[in-house]
């Protein structure tokens, strides 16, 4: 046989389980960082999502936006503040983060997995209020500010809840939602929620099979710096604990842990720099990051 023809049938062999066991089940993918800017890996990203719908699987988007939208901020000369990490949104800010993410972002993802022979809609927390959120304030621990001083992050929102139905129906008309992260408060006003916590939120209230989190790292790493295939909670409170893992990885890594512990089957943190990331963790024994049970 052809040496070709054998990888190819091994590879197909392999994803034959997987492909099984989550027939007709949900995927929430967080998409963002390198994966969104590099046009090799957005049509590789694209082409996976289509071709996990195409067997069976009912994959969610959920996309973030980050750098693009402190782009359009500098260019507008509008000033960003951040505290212990989190933007300060004011009016101004929030309507360039709606800007960027429902009228920029969103529609080229929609396009580019359309274009792959993909059937996906676009939508924002606010279309039929899919994410109800509240507005999020935040004790500062970086001492620059005398507790019990509460900060103010004006259109920054967390969570309240997600209203499956639209999703469902979408899934079962067969459509691929993808989904900007901003939310809805009880009054009308809009929230701009990282978009990590909304793919969590998602999933949990989904009961997904799978949370998978594209980041611009091989995964979780170790004190050594190897990446680690599988975790549990015991293990990464170790690592939080001894200051392993910290900055942008930490709300990541607690986001995937919360998921977990809510129902959804695992979640995995992988490396979105590596063409086909997501089929290759989801249809292959080794996968490309960390899984967390």
């Amino acid at each position: 046989m052809n040496r070709n023809y054998a990888v190819t049938f091994r590879i197909l062999e392999e994803a034959l389980p997987y492909i099984q066991r989550f027939q007709g089940a949900s995927v929430v993918v967080k998409y963002g960082g390198n994966a969104m800017v590099d046009d090799e890996l957005k049509h590789a990203f694209a082409r996976d999502i289509v071709l996990l719908k195409l067997v069976g699987i009912n994959p969610v988007v959920v996309h973030g936006g980050g750098p693009q939208i402190g782009e359009l901020l500098d260019e507008l000369e509008i000033p960003t503040k951040f505290v212990d990490g989190m933007r300060v949104t004011d009016a101004r800010t929030m309507d360039v983060v709606q800007m960027v993410l429902g009228g920029l972002l969103n529609p080229q993802i929609v396009s580019i997995i359309n274009a792959h022979g993909g059937r996906a809609i676009g939508l924002t927390g606010k279309d039929g209020n899919l994410i109800s959120a509240k507005k999020m304030t935040l004790e500062p621990e970086s001492g620059d500010y005398n507790p019990p001083e509460i900060i103010d992050l004006g259109h920054v929102g967390t969570v309240d809840a997600v209203d499956t139905k639209v999703l469902q129906a979408l899934e079962d008309s067969g459509f691929i939602p993808v989904i900007a992260p901003i939310g809805v408060g009880p009054e009308g006003a809009s929230y701009n929620i990282n978009a990590d916590v909304v793919a969590g939120a998602v999933a949990t209230h989904l009961q997904a099979a799978k949370l998978i989190l594209l980041t611009n790292t091989p995964g979780l790493l170790d004190e050594n710096g190897t990446t680690l295939a599988t975790v549990t909670r015991e293990r990464v409170n170790a690592l939080i604990n001894e200051g392993t893992i910290e900055g942008g990885m930490l709300p990541k890594t607690e986001c995937a842990l919360s998921a977990v512990e809510s129902g959804v089957g695992a979640a995995h943190i992988i490396d979105g720099r590596v063409p086909h990331a997501t089929l290759l963790e989801v249809f292959t024994d080794g996968g490309v990051g960390t899984l967390i049970t």
